[in-house]
């Protein structure tokens, strides 16, 4: 499961700086990387997506370190 948290927090991370450069430069690197290839962008943005869900469950998780 650990291995799944830090894929899905990587993700999450190129998600959050894509974002940052939309919003600051209207640059979108997904599209550039993709070479604007819809099907792949969409693909990417539907594993941001499931990678941020990921994200939230750990929000509610209680991790209890042993002794």
């Amino acid at each position: 499961m650990e291995i799944l948290q830090k894929c899905a927090l990587v993700l999450t991370i190129i998600g959050a700086i894509n974002w940052g450069l939309i919003g600051l430069f209207d640059f979108n690197l997904v599209s550039m990387i993709t070479g604007g290839v819809d099907v792949i962008e969409r693909i990417i943005y539907i594993l941001v997506g499931i990678a941020g869900i990921i994200n939230i469950m750990l929000l509610f998780y209680h991790y209890e370190p042993s002794k």
